[in-house]
């Protein structure tokens, strides 16, 4: 399949790299008057697929249809990306979120039709140096995607190549699921590891901000059951466990970096969510409040 990655940072710099190594034509879409400040090679730094160099191509609108159209801006910036894709742009190809958050999907199929989207996540810790320079950080790399009728064939098709691309791929039949699982480890990592400051390892080490991350799991988790997912606090706990002391959220890098944090986005489908469905979420308040005091 043709492919195009919007948003070419560290997630999908990533993607539509290890995608053009296994032969895939990559075309990484720019904002307007970026194409020149990216090579026409990716470089891509990685333990765990090895480092790499594969040729993409740069451009600033996409003239050719894509099969596959990777969306993966950051939240705060994906109402003015999609300005660069239009449905008559998009074609008969399909978009696949690689958003953090759950709101996007909606906004998505209200752009380009509910059979035009392919709601996807990513587990990762990847990187963007600088144009055209991805760090893959993390030992593993998994996309799960979860279709509907209309791109069930497609989201097949699409997890093969990505597996033989040396990423990993799921196809899940929960959307809800698979949506909020990834909300319920990430908005308590990212939330805790930028209140504080301090990597994974320091929030574990610390009893005052290890018990908050533990209730923000078990506020997301609640909310989530009320919207239908099926989430449990346990499985999550269990992994803030065993990963790496190291380990630190792209929120907390935005943040010590100046860069805006996707605040809305992670901890506001729990805020929102929480007031809808009667669930008190004061521990995610609480890092909402460190993280973006009240004005």
């Amino acid at each position: 399949m043709r492919h195009a990655i919007l948003g070419a940072g560290g997630v999908g710099g990533l993607v539509g790299g290890a995608l053009a190594r296994a032969g895939h034509p990559v075309t990484l879409i720019v904002r307007p008057g970026r194409a020149e400040q990216y090579p026409e090679r990716l470089r891509v730094q990685s333990r765990a697929l090895e480092s790499f160099e594969a040729p993409v191509e740069v451009v600033e609108r996409l003239g050719d249809p894509s099969d596959v159209v990777w969306i993966a801006v950051k939240a705060t910036a994906l109402e003015a990306a999609l300005d660069i894709l239009t449905p008559e742009e998009l074609g008969d190809g399909i978009v696949v979120p690689l958003l953090n958050g759950v709101d996007h999907v909606e906004l998505l199929r209200h752009r380009y039709g509910a059979e035009r989207v392919l709601p996807g996540t990513i587990r990762v810790e990847a990187e963007r140096a600088e144009p055209g320079q991805i760090r893959h950080l993390s030992a593993f790399a998994d996309v799960q995607v979860a279709p509907g009728s209309a791109t069930r064939t497609r989201a097949w098709a699409l997890c093969e190549e990505l597996r033989g691309a040396g990423l990993g791929c799921e196809v899940r039949d929960d959307e809800v699921t698979m949506l909020w699982s990834k909300l319920c480890f990430l908005a308590p990592f990212a939330l805790a590891t930028t209140a504080s400051g301090g990597a994974l390892g320091a929030v574990r080490s610390d009893p005052r901000w290890w018990t908050r991350l533990q209730a923000c799991v078990e506020e997301a988790c609640a909310v989530g059951l009320a919207e239908g997912a099926e989430v449990a606090p346990e499985p999550i706990l269990a992994m803030f466990a065993a990963l790496p002391e190291g380990f630190r959220s792209s929120m907390q890098k935005d943040v010590a970096a100046g860069r805006a944090p996707e605040l809305d986005a992670i901890a506001g489908p729990i805020l929102r969510g929480g007031e809808e469905h009667g669930i008190d979420v004061p521990a995610t308040r609480f890092f909402v409040e460190r993280i973006a005091p009240p004005e």
